[in-house]
């Protein structure tokens, strides 16, 4: 649906900086009688419907997970598909409007070398919303860069979703993290709907925003 035509509920507070853990791809797929593999494809085009809405929405800075260096351990066809799903959102968002930074270890040949030119940030188009992508990233390898994070460019979070019910951060870049508020749904990645954005932004609406003074 085109920007112009999309209706969005009024929130007093938006965060400046959502971070997205979109977990549940290959659950998804089983539960389908799919190949794991084939989860990751289904997760491309739920990323564009929420970088639509946080656009419409005013958010400053979206981040997502795309995989980790630990998910690099997970079978071959399982590794092809989830790079493949992170090549091809980044072909897609060049038709959008954003400027986009992606994070991780290219020195490992798992690094897809189509992201390379894309490891400092890049506008496309009018350049709405930074969009920060998480490849082959690593928390540990984040931290021990030489010269300071590797992540440095990227803003604290506000606001931290998790689609798939697991309670933990799995890594998701720990310094920016430090006092972002986390919302967790249950619901798989693959089956995102603008609602789960809308509760996830209504809880927000209460959270302490004191930074601990």
């Amino acid at each position: 649906m085109p920007e112009s035509e999309r209706i969005v509920p009024e929130f007093k507070r938006i965060p400046k900086h959502i971070g997205v853990i979109p977990d549940g791809n290959r659950r998804w797929a089983a539960d389908r009688n799919m190949d794991k593999s084939e989860g990751y494809s289904h997760g491309v085009w739920p990323g564009f419907e929420l970088y639509e809405l946080c656009v419409a929405l005013g958010v400053q800075e979206l981040t997502l997970y795309g995989f980790t260096v630990d998910n690099t351990k997970r079978p071959a066809i399982q590794k092809k598909a989830f790079q493949k799903a992170c090549v091809d959102a980044v072909k897609e968002l060049a038709n959008r409007d954003a400027e986009l930074l992606v994070i991780g270890n290219t020195e490992s040949h798992n690094f897809p070398k189509e992201l390379m030119p894309y490891t400092k940030r890049t506008k496309f188009g009018t350049g709405k919303i930074k969009v920060n992508f998480l490849v082959n990233y690593g928390w540990d390898w984040d931290l021990k860069q030489k010269g300071g994070l590797a992540s440095s460019d990227i803003s604290r979070i506000d606001l931290i979703i998790r689609w798939g019910g697991r309670m933990r951060l799995s890594g998701f870049l720990p310094i920016q993290s430090v006092y972002a508020d986390i919302y967790v749904l249950d619901e798989l990645w693959p089956d995102f709907k603008p609602e789960h954005l809308y509760r996830a932004l209504e809880w927000y609406q209460d959270q302490d925003v004191t930074l601990g003074g």
